[in-house]
């Protein structure tokens, strides 16, 4: 895919993001990989503002800012890490979706409960509070990439990843719906989840499988 291509992209999912709620003001940032480099979101832009050309290209290897422009956003080292430490991963979104972090305040371990979080996402792994834009947050994130593509951190927040980003977009669609069905079930009882064979039984399912090869196209 060429630059421009992955530019159009970022935006593309940042209005989307923007659209759904995920974010509030110039909170949360996106990225997205190719080859050795990777695309971020500038600092200081909400993410419905950022143009094809604005956003950062990164270096993986060194860290290094490749082309002239704006300043990469502040959580820079959290996608640096993440994608260093899984080759296969080709996009991360960072979000702050209000069940999310609601979830994060009373509970860690969110619950597997319906077919689509069993197929489309899985385990969810979850940080306690971390001050954000560290590197104490950068590796704590990238500690968890090879065990989960979504990851709640406590009283912050939600990272997704994907092999583009529609597949990162929709994860992060379905985990913060998976918090708000949790929140209000537990609001008027005790919350019923899938057992692991039930997991492990929608996950054979072909129809499955095909959905899940469809959303590693970009469109």
């Amino acid at each position: 895919m060429q630059n421009i291509d992955i530019r159009n992209e970022l935006c593309k999912y940042a209005q989307k993001i923007v659209d759904h709620g995920l974010v509030v003001g110039p909170g949360g940032n996106i990225s997205a990989r190719a080859g050795d480099k990777m695309y971020l979101s500038p600092s200081g832009f909400a993410l419905e503002e950022i143009k094809a050309e604005e956003w950062v290209e990164v270096d993986i290897p060194s860290g290094e800012i490749t082309d002239s422009g704006y300043r990469p956003s502040s959580e820079v080292l959290m996608h640096l890490y993440g994608y260093r430490s899984n080759p296969d991963i080709r996009a991360i979104v960072h979000t702050h979706p209000s069940n999310c972090i609601a979830f994060t305040l009373i509970a860690e371990e969110l619950p597997i409960m319906f077919p689509d979080q069993a197929a489309l996402v899985g385990r969810t792994a979850y940080i306690p509070y971390v001050i954000p834009t560290t590197d104490l947050l950068a590796d704590a994130v990238a500690a968890k990439v090879n065990e989960a593509s979504s990851i709640l951190l406590g009283n912050h927040g939600l990272v997704t990843t994907g092999r583009n980003l529609r597949e990162a977009f929709y994860r992060t669609q379905v985990v913060e719906e998976s918090a708000k069905i949790y929140l209000a079930a537990k609001a008027a009882g005790t919350p019923s989840v899938l057992t692991e064979e039930e997991v492990d039984a929608i996950a054979a399912l072909e129809s499955e499988d095909y959905r899940i090869q469809l959303l590693q196209k970009m469109k």
